[in-house]
């Protein structure tokens, strides 16, 4: 199972991306909302427990300081993925928070806003060990190819007085 937590329900909106995947591709997650700044003791108890209570992976949100990944990351052997989200500086305060951890703590990090990615490499951590999601993935990758080759042959399509292809 896959962890998400983000710090408010403000994060959502971005985090909404991670849980559709997921859940287009059938693989099991839960959705919580936690404060490393506001609920801290909730937040190490949640990463404490989440090994014991079957989650693989933890995908955490966080925008501006962007403590949760880290705090998360502090508490858990889990493997923690940081999802930087755009706020005051387009996300790069974030980003930058989240990607310097210390030696010993580190919080695997995808793009500012990029939930979708989040939930795909959640995915293929979990594929190591089932078969099932390792298939999910495969096809997945094998979609993305298809959208491509699809829109290179839309573009055949176009004709432009000075177009050679």
């Amino acid at each position: 199972m896959i962890s998400i937590i983000m710090g408010s329900t403000s994060d959502l909106p971005v985090m909404e991306k991670a849980c559709q995947w997921l859940d287009e591709h059938g693989i099991d997650f839960e959705v919580n909302a936690l404060s490393a700044h506001r609920t801290p003791a909730a937040v190490e108890q949640f990463a404490r427990q989440a090994q014991g209570r079957g989650v693989k992976v933890i995908i955490a949100a966080a925008g501006m300081a962007a403590a949760l990944p880290g705090v998360i990351a502090a508490n858990t052997p889990l493997p923690v993925i940081g999802v930087p989200i755009k706020g005051m500086l387009d996300g790069l305060d974030a980003l930058l928070s989240i990607v310097q951890m210390p030696p010993g703590i580190p919080v695997a990090t995808v793009g500012v806003n990029a939930a979708q990615n989040a939930a795909i490499l959640a995915a293929q951590m979990l594929a190591l060990a089932d078969p099932a999601v390792a298939s999910q993935i495969e096809a997945h990758k094998q979609s993305l190819g298809a959208k491509i080759e699809k829109a290179n042959r839309d573009l055949a399509q176009i004709s432009y007085k000075h177009k050679v292809n």
